[in-house]
């Protein structure tokens, strides 16, 4: 491995991030308007994918943009976002959260790799299907941490390992984030369910393809992504 290269790519995805941002922050890219594509991106500032990855996460975790499912990344109102304010309950659970979003990082991105190399056909169909049950309770308004974590439990199935799924199984919902912190705006927002739903898609297509590098790559973005807006609840 290259070492150099691996502690350099932290400081090229912050650049791309600063970029990025005066970009928006100057009306460059204004709200509303969809990102240039990962290829893009990659052309424009010569970096990896993922470099342009890695910055497009923490732009998300900083309510900067948004994926829309099928169509890409969109600039965002960050102006508009409501002001977090947390129970106390709610304020003793972030490190807990962080903690089990350090684990989930570490096992369910290998976990993807796997089932992408080893998943059944109807393995696949049964990851579909939480996918889709998932797209329903959006487009419902109802509750969705039920399909969210048959969506990642299929998953540990899939790996055809019995220590995978019964490490997510006694977690449980608990390993869902939103459903510990019911008043924070993006726990029921369309919008970023949306964008769960859009790295679900991802995660999903990647081991319907077989492609166990961007299985692995796709689950670690999403849960990457996801511990980083919890870790800017401690600020």
């Amino acid at each position: 491995m290259d070492r150099t290269a691996t502690r350099r790519r932290p400081r090229m995805a912050q650049t791309l991030v600063d970029t990025l941002r005066q970009q928006i922050e100057a009306g460059a890219l204004p709200v509303g308007a969809q990102l240039p594509t990962e290829p893009q991106l990659e052309a424009q500032f010569s970096v990896s994918r993922t470099v342009v990855r890695e910055a497009i996460t923490e732009l998300r975790a900083a309510g900067l943009v948004t994926p829309i499912q099928g169509k890409g990344m969109f600039v965002t109102d960050s102006s508009q976002t409501p002001a977090i304010v947390l129970t106390p309950r709610e304020i003793q659970s972030i490190p807990q959260t962080l903690e089990m979003l350090e684990f989930r990082i570490a096992v369910e991105t290998e976990a993807a790799a796997i089932a992408a190399h080893r998943r059944s056909a109807q393995q696949e169909e049964a990851i579909r299907t939480a996918n889709q049950d998932m797209a329903n309770q959006i487009e419902a308004g109802s509750d969705t941490i039920d399909a969210d974590f048959a969506f990642h439990l299929a998953i540990a199935q899939a790996t055809n390992n019995f220590y995978f799924a019964d490490t997510l199984t006694r977690f449980g919902k608990r390993a869902i984030p939103r459903g510990q912190f019911p008043t924070l705006p993006s726990a029921n927002d369309e919008s970023y369910l949306q964008g769960v739903l859009a790295e679900h898609e991802r995660i999903l297509e990647a081991i319907a393809d077989q492609e166990p590098e961007a299985a692995r790559a796709a689950m670690r973005d999403h849960l990457l992504g996801s511990q980083k807006r919890y870790r800017r609840l401690k600020r």
